[in-house]
């Protein structure tokens, strides 16, 4: 799935500018979807380009004109059918395990201190998602409830396999992998 279909999805609830999508990127999608202004107005632009989605200009007193998107029929009819997927694809893409596949070379405080730095990030995500359940009752689409206990899941693994596992990274046991 791309940035544009997971614009399409979101402005299925309603409509939204680049920045009020970028947000809801950051904050519901943090966790499994990066995107940014970068890969979102670009993406705006190509739905509107092939009208899957209309963009209605604001004026503001002050400021640029706001460009507020709204999904079309066309647009939603591409959602369904990149929703058509039986087996969409499950990428993980981490600057922390690139880190740690060069942990050899790196100082055993240096490798717990990134160690510390992704525990404390679950802990700082699993509080955001307690915080963002509690913000919506519990008629919550399934699809958003799954994708949260699944983030919930993922964390509390990543976090567990960490802390059982950074004994891998003391003194005496990088100085024999870096022996052999």
């Amino acid at each position: 799935m791309d940035v544009k279909t997971v614009c399409l999805g979101m402005l299925t609830d309603g409509t939204a500018s680049g920045y009020d999508l970028n947000k809801t990127f950051e904050s519901s999608f943090g966790h499994c979807f990066a995107a940014g202004y970068g890969s979102i107005y670009p993406a705006l632009a190509s739905l509107a380009e092939c009208g899957c989605v209309s963009c209605e200009e604001i004026q503001q007193d002050g400021k640029p004109d706001r460009k507020v998107y709204r999904i079309t029929d066309k647009g939603r009819e591409q959602l369904l059918a990149e929703l058509d997927n039986p087996a969409p694809s499950h990428k993980v893409r981490s600057e922390f395990l690139a880190t740690m596949a060069f942990a050899h070379l790196m100082t055993p405080a240096q490798v717990q201190t990134v160690l510390n730095s992704r525990i404390r990030d679950a802990d700082e995500n699993l509080q955001f998602i307690d915080e963002f359940e509690s913000g919506f009752d519990h008629d919550a689409p399934a699809g958003v409830r799954f994708t949260l206990g699944f983030g919930r899941a993922m964390l509390h693994a990543m976090k567990d396999y960490v802390e059982e596992n950074r004994h891998m990274f003391d003194s005496d046991e990088i100085q024999k992998t870096v022996a052999r």
